[in-house]
């Protein structure tokens, strides 16, 4: 037979293997992704993510750009004069601000320039004209062939009729982005090639193009939320990376992600950026929120472990208690029936004919008897009290008078295991509305226990005294004591204390859970006070004024 200590591990194995069972997987899980997130955090890989997508935005801001672009040049070309009016440019200047410069070139040497009227007074616009007039005259003068077969083959291919390019000029210090038009104006044909165009001005693409352009793509921005990290994009010059337009929300600094105009306006750059925030900003806070989320699972894994391992214990200790006080119960009703039996043949065979000797044997079958009643009470009112249908008779009693009887009834058994008795009960105590049977109970099972585990010094006192608005009623003993670390226990349902004596002393583990069930069904509390070798006292506590007002008989508690 295994021994306890053995048998104990045993159980604590098989808990510590199904929590392994459930932990190990658990933590592999956890350990993985807490890899992965590492993994994540080093390639950089949400950073990434989010470029891909921003770029994807920056494609279709371009998108969306050029369409409008193209619908506003468009427009433009049909209102343009043909190649045998240009003394229409002026006109067509005149309807189109955004425009800084037109022409019409007809052959070689033959080109028609015209710039917009409005600023004709700046001296740096006119030597701007000039320039571009000079320019445009020898490109078309050696190269006209080349820009007609390139706009038909625009034509062929993606059904347009205008070619879009960039065009800088220098003003001040710097050089000065402008996009250049170009198409074959009405009247042109291959006896008689013809090419038009016109340049739109610097301050119509910052100030109003690519400003209404961005914000049609960026709508409904709003840079004072902060709670929502808003993206913005700049349109930005190639050559020296300054900022030409941005949407609303742009709050400077250099974009993040950055997509070159790929036909229309060549030499020009979109870049995007968050209001407020950064890439990297985002991916930290990723990443740190899963790792926090990751500790508090592992955490709530923990602690779900530990709370398992404690339920699963001390379900395994109450299945040990509850196998122990079969088997104690078992011996504490067989010991009782044993004697009955045997006293009970002797006497029915007549083998003793002395008379006293006779009237012992009943008197030990009356008081084995009523040891079995208690022993039976006892599971019955624990079976009643787990079921919640244990109730409680109150009466108006005396309880001087009935901690006498009981004791009186005990008194036997007391003196014949060789204890000295104390009994003080103080005179004119209040009556009290209690359960008598329930109260002696809870008396008898604190002096058996005290009879019980005294095994040297055999002292018994019972106190009855009253104590203020209470009456306490204590059961002191010079017995083996209880440890204070376990004083916390003793009233819990099939408890025993591990000292050697209590365990070679059979009993159900069922009186002290009684006891406290009683009393505090009465409105008292039941306490103790012990140290090991020192002995036990246990005071029961009933107040005399809540009593008064208890319910009437046959109270279930």
């Amino acid at each position: 037979m295994l021994k306890p200590q053995v048998r104990r591990w045993s159980e604590r194995s098989r808990v510590l293997v199904l929590m392994l069972a459930v932990m190990i997987p658990a933590s592999a899980l956890i350990l993985v992704s807490a890899y992965h997130l590492r993994t994540i955090q080093r390639e950089k890989a949400i950073e990434a993510v989010i470029q891909r997508d921003y770029q994807q935005v920056l494609a279709i801001a371009e998108k969306r750009i050029v369409e409008r672009a193209y619908e506003m040049t468009e427009e433009a070309r049909k209102q343009f004069p043909d190649m045998d009016h240009s003394d229409g440019l002026g006109t067509f200047l005149t309807t189109h601000p955004e425009i800084a410069h037109a022409f019409v070139w007809t052959g070689k040497g033959d080109l028609d320039f015209q710039s917009q009227s409005s600023r004709m007074s700046d001296p740096e616009f006119i030597g701007e004209g000039k320039k571009i007039s000079w320019d445009l005259r020898n490109w078309f003068d050696e190269d006209s062939k080349e820009y007609i077969s390139k706009l038909k083959k625009i034509e062929a291919t993606e059904g347009r009729r205008v070619y879009m390019t960039d065009h800088w000029v220098p003003r001040g210090d710097k050089w000065q982005y402008q996009t250049l038009v170009l198409f074959v104006p009405q009247g042109s044909t291959p006896e008689r090639p013809a090419l038009s165009g016109f340049i739109y001005d610097t301050d119509y693409l910052k100030s109003t193009f690519f400003p209404q352009a961005l914000n049609d793509v960026l709508p409904n921005q709003n840079p004072s939320d902060a709670s929502h990290p808003q993206p913005a994009i700049m349109v930005l010059t190639g050559k020296d990376q300054s900022p030409l337009a941005a949407s609303t929300c742009w709050d400077g600094g250099p974009p993040e992600v950055e997509r070159a105009f790929e036909s229309v306006f060549p030499g020009l750059i979109l870049g995007i950026n968050l209001h407020g925030t950064t890439i990297a900003s985002i991916s930290n806070r990723f990443l740190r929120s899963e790792f926090l989320i990751l500790c508090a699972l592992s955490l709530l894994m923990g602690g779900g472990m530990i709370l398992t391992y404690r339920n699963v214990a001390r379900e395994l200790a109450l299945a040990k208690l509850k196998s122990d006080f079969v088997s104690n119960v078992s011996h504490e009703l067989r010991t009782p029936l044993a004697l009955i039996r045997l006293y009970a043949e002797t006497l029915e065979l007549g083998r003793i004919s002395n008379p006293g000797k006779q009237q012992e044997y009943y008197k030990i079958i009356r008081k084995e008897s009523e040891r079995l009643t208690s022993l039976i009470n006892n599971i019955l009112d624990f079976s009643r009290i787990e079921s919640g249908k244990r109730e409680y008779s109150f009466r108006e009693t005396d309880v001087a008078d009935l901690v006498r009887s009981t004791l009186d009834s005990y008194r036997f058994e007391i003196e014949q295991n060789g204890f000295e008795f104390e009994q003080k009960i103080d005179n004119n105590l209040p009556q009290l509305r209690v359960d008598r049977e329930a109260i002696a109970r809870s008396l008898l099972n604190l002096v058996n226990n005290a009879v019980k585990y005294s095994a040297t010094e055999k002292y018994l006192g019972v106190h009855l005294y009253r104590n203020n608005s209470v009456v306490n009623l204590e059961v002191v003993d010079h017995g083996i004591g209880i440890a204070p670390k376990e004083q916390p226990k003793i009233f819990e349902k099939f408890y025993r204390v591990g000292d050697p004596l209590v365990h070679n002393t059979k009993g159900s583990g069922l009186g002290l859970s009684l006891v406290r069930h009683i009393v505090q069904a009465h409105g008292g509390e039941v306490a103790v006070e012990s140290a090991p070798g020192r002995g036990s006292k246990f005071i029961i506590t009933l107040p005399v004024q809540n009593l008064a007002a208890q319910p009437e008989e046959g109270v279930s508690a």
